[in-house]
């Protein structure tokens, strides 16, 4: 008979995955949040940490780097998407794209950090796990 599973060992996806992943999770969030709201807001902010627990639960032990680095990386891609097509979204209307990405992530800093911070104290702990 097999032990059960924990939460800190059932991860098991090639960080390819977990990237693509996380970036379509995180666009379908944005699209979301500027249907309901008209701009990215809290909706998103409140996504972005949820997304940032998800790709470090899910990713095998093997690609940690991966999604280590992952969430500035995920907000830094949505945000000059989103400054290139729909700038008024994250900035203001008069703001070039360098600007407007600028402007995002600056708003969202508070949210980028609390991801990564979650990202990577549950990285941490799975390390933790597998190694003791």
């Amino acid at each position: 008979m097999s032990e059960a599973r924990t939460l800190w060992e059932e991860g098991h996806e090639p960080g390819r995955q977990v990237v693509a992943l996380g970036l379509a999770l995180a666009l379908t969030v944005v699209v979301f949040d500027i249907s309901i709201g008209g701009g990215v807001g809290l909706v998103f902010d409140l996504a972005f940490v949820a997304v940032c627990l998800a790709v470090a639960l899910l990713v095998r032990p093997e690609d940690f780097f991966t999604v280590g680095v992952l969430p500035p990386l995920i907000m830094l891609v949505v945000f000059a998407l989103l400054a290139v097509s729909r700038p008024v979204t994250i900035a203001n209307r008069e703001d070039g794209v360098v600007q407007a990405v600028v402007t995002g992530l600056s708003h969202h800093a508070v949210a980028l950090g609390v991801g990564y911070a979650v990202c990577l104290v549950c990285l941490a702990i799975r390390d933790r796990f597998a190694r003791g």
